[in-house]
This record gives structure tokens, C-alpha cells and sequence, in this order.
């Protein structure tokens, strides 16, 4: 192996660490208010259980599924990238850009029927409910818009991605650049898993 292999393993590994150390911190950032959404949970259980079976299991499980299937694509997408199989990279990776649009558009739907029926922080129907109720709704709103928009910057990445591949523009360093980008997605997707049950199944 060539000078310039041994640069770009090392600059590889480097982007790697880079990504987990940057994952870890957005680990501990959905941490604490999952944490705080627990401590709540255990002081007003009724209103909580009230509050959640508003939600729309249906909805929660089927944007669950859509998630693990685009996380099926991505690890697809990064592997035929270091193989080098550039057509099937650009078509795994579009089918993950698209099932990350269609999560957001349950989201958003789902958000709208919600805000519809005055369930949104400050809305008179919001303040007239049970202090829990508004706790949850509270966190609701704050944890799954957080999320929504690591899916939505996540999609921008795999887009970019997608144009890289697709002009052949990238050099050598595509396919560490895609595996990072599959990290961060991942990433995205296990936090969801762990999201679901906390608002969806706890009801």
C-alpha cells in the first residue's frame, strides 16, 4: 500500500472516530429528556397513561417500521459503496432518502391532526388539561420535533450523497464519507426505537 493508501486509511479512521464521538453526544443530548420524560412518568402515571392513548399506536409503528426498513437500505448503500457498485449505491441510497421523507411526512400529519384538535403547547385546550397531560404533550412535542430534524438533516446528507455518486464527483474517499453518513443514520434510527415505546406503548 502507497503513501496516499496509508493517508486516506488514517484519514478514514480519523472521520470515523470523529463520527462515534459526535453520535455519543447526540446520545447523551436525547438522553436527558428522556430521563426527565421517566422521572415524570413516575410522578403523574395517570395523566401520562391518559396523554398516550391519544397517540395513534398505528402511526408510531408504522413510522417505526419505515425507519428500520431505511436502515436496512443505508447499510445496503454502504456496502455495495465499498464495493464499488456505483448504480446500486445510488438506488439504495435514494430508496433511504425516500423512507426517511415518508417518516417525516407520517410525522408531520401526525403532528397537524394533534395541533388540529388544540393539542400544542399554549393552546387554551393545551392549558386546560391535567398538569401531567401537559408535561407529556410538552416532551412530546420537543422530543420527536428534535428527532424529526436529525431524520431531516439526515436525508440532506444522504442527498448530497446521492448527487456525489451519481456525478462521480467524490474521489476515493466516497465510501468512507457514505459509512459515516450510515452511522449518523443509524444512529438517528436507534434513538426512534427507544422514542416509540417511550410514548407510543407506555400509554
Amino acid at each position: 500500500m502507497g503513501k496516499t493508501g496509508v493517508r486516506d486509511d488514517a484519514r478514514g479512521a480519523a472521520a470515523r472516530l470523529g463520527m462515534w464521538l459526535f453520535i455519543a453526544t447526540e446520545a447523551f443530548f436525547f438522553l436527558a429528556p428522556l430521563l426527565l420524560y421517566a422521572a415524570y412518568r413516575y410522578r403523574y402515571a395517570y395523566d401520562f397513561r391518559a396523554a398516550g392513548g391519544e397517540l395513534n399506536l398505528f402511526t408510531g409503528a408504522a413510522n417505526t417500521a419505515v425507519l428500520l426498513t431505511s436502515s436496512l437500505t443505508m447499510a445496503l448503500a454502504v456496502n455495495a459503496g465499498q464495493r464499488g457498485d456505483k448504480r446500486l449505491t445510488a438506488v439504495l441510497l435514494a430508496a433511504t432518502i425516500i423512507l426517511g421523507s415518508v417518516f417525516l411526512v407520517i410525522k408531520y400529519f401526525e403532528w397537524t391532526a394533534k395541533i388540529s384538535h388544540g393539542i400544542y403547547p399554549n393552546s387554551e385546550t393545551f392549558s386546560g388539561r391535567a398538569r401531567g397531560e401537559v408535561i407529556f404533550w410538552g416532551l412530546y412535542f420537543f422530543i420527536t420535533g428534535l428527532h424529526g430534524l436529525h431524520v431531516f438533516i439526515g436525508v440532506c446528507l444522504l442527498t448530497v450523497m446521492l448527487f456525489m455518486r451519481l456525478a462521480n464527483a467524490s474521489g476515493g474517499r466516497y465510501p468512507a464519507r457514505l459509512e459515516n453518513c450510515g452511522l449518523y443514520w443509524h444512529a438517528v434510527d436507534v434513538i426512534w426505537i427507544y422514542i416509540f415505546p417511550f410514548f407510543y406503548l407506555m400509554g
